[in-house]
């Protein structure tokens, strides 16, 4: 199977993978099954093979660069 995806979208879907996986503020992600979890864990794994960027110094500004062109092409919502 082959998931294309801009770098930008891979690059913000890892974040928030990978945020998800760090941090425990009561945050939730209905995840019902270990399967699906696991299934997670293994995109998580596939983009951090591909990405650059997390270990780059200026990491967090890629980020957020991504997340504002990915709203900007397809639209955002306020909070």
């Amino acid at each position: 199977m082959t998931v294309e995806l801009t770098d930008d979208e891979a690059l913000v879907l890892f974040e928030l993978l990978a945020d998800y996986a760090e941090v425990d503020d009561g945050r939730l992600l209905p995840i019902k099954r270990a399967a699906e979890r696991n299934a997670l864990w293994a995109l998580e794994a596939a983009l951090e093979r591909q990405l650059t960027a997390p270990f780059q110094a200026n990491y967090r500004e890629q980020v957020d660069h991504a997340r504002t062109r990915l709203e900007e092409r397809a639209g955002g919502w306020e909070l």
